[in-house]
């Protein structure tokens, strides 16, 4: 059998979950969900190196020397502790000359085959040479790796994300050394840190003085992010800024930008390094369904909002 007539098949791994992954509500947090889909990309692309083929070492160089350039990430149930890993099923949706795109599924499987869904997404990835700081082209032995796994999806056109900066919220990102990988760069999964960080930060903001209301959970439904360009570690924070773009009966919509406020090399200033799209759904606790916010807290998201047109 050629390799054209080969049914294309999609990559499994277990991934054992940490106590450390959950979140105030025992949930697994939204970022260490982009954690694991690192663990499980990567085990895709290692499998070529240890298989034992001809063409095992084909995607060595992209275990190690690849970028993210966008992530679709779609929260469909809460994931729990527990002793059993969940199961994270990844393909390739996109093929391109200087890119591919992957394709997941993380899920918990009963005997029957009954699978409970609780994350589907996508990356973009690119090849990235960093010794000159450039992106590369897929080798033929790559895109030949690639292909087993190719189920072809025509890929949606992203939402832009535009943030005026001048009614937006601020929160100072501050780099830590444990953020970085071997070549100083800020890892894709961190950004996510970030952006809920700085929305953690404007929500409260958008709080103070309202009157107490009913007890109110809200969760993330969907996390877009888009990486322009790297951030490195240094002493000097880089700025986040936040604003309301959507407001639903109950849900919301919150866009963020990461900027360099330093001046780089070619004289810009304010770069933009990433962006975010974050769909927010309030919780009522006792139900666990979605639910409307506070009157008094829907009024000042919704003056944000208006601020922000």
């Amino acid at each position: 059998m050629t390799r054209d007539t080969i049914a294309p098949v999609r990559h499994r791994y277990a991934c054992p979950i940490r106590w450390a992954d959950l979140d105030l509500l025992g949930h697994v947090n939204n970022v260490r969900y982009v954690d694991y889909l690192q663990e499980a990309r990567v085990d895709l692309l290692r499998a070529h190196r240890w298989s034992g083929s001809s063409d095992a070492d084909a995607t060595e160089d992209l275990v190690d020397a690849i970028i993210v350039s966008r992530h679709e990430v779609t929260y469909r149930a809460p994931l729990l502790f527990g002793p059993r890993p969940v199961l994270i099923e990844c393909w390739v949706t996109e093929l391109r000359v200087g890119s591919f795109t992957l394709a997941y599924e993380l899920f918990h499987e009963d005997e029957a085959g009954e699978r409970t869904v609780y994350l589907e997404a996508s990356t973009v990835l690119a090849p990235y040479r960093f010794d000159i700081e450039s992106p590369r082209r897929l080798t033929p032995e790559e895109r030949a790796a690639l292909e087993v796994y190719l189920e072809p999806v025509e890929r949606e056109r992203a939402k832009r994300v535009v943030v005026d900066r001048e009614r937006a919220g601020h929160y100072p990102v501050q780099v830590r050394f444990s953020d970085v990988d071997v070549y100083r760069h800020v890892n894709n999964v961190v950004y996510f840190e970030y952006f809920q960080e700085a929305r953690i930060r404007y929500f409260t903001e958008l709080g103070y003085g309202a009157q107490a209301g009913r007890p109110l959970q809200i969760v993330v439904a969907r996390c877009d992010v888009d990486y322009l360009a790297p951030i490195l570690l240094r002493q000097d924070p880089y700025d986040c800024w936040s604003q309301v773009a959507h407001v639903g009966r109950t849900s919301l919509v919150i866009e963020s930008e990461i900027a360099d406020p330093s001046t780089g090399s070619g004289g810009t200033r304010d770069r933009a390094l990433a962006r975010a799209r974050v769909v927010i759904v309030f919780i009522d606790p006792e139900t666990q369904r979605p639910t409307e916010p506070p009157a008094d807290y829907r009024e000042r998201l919704t003056a944000a909002l208006n601020r922000a047109c």
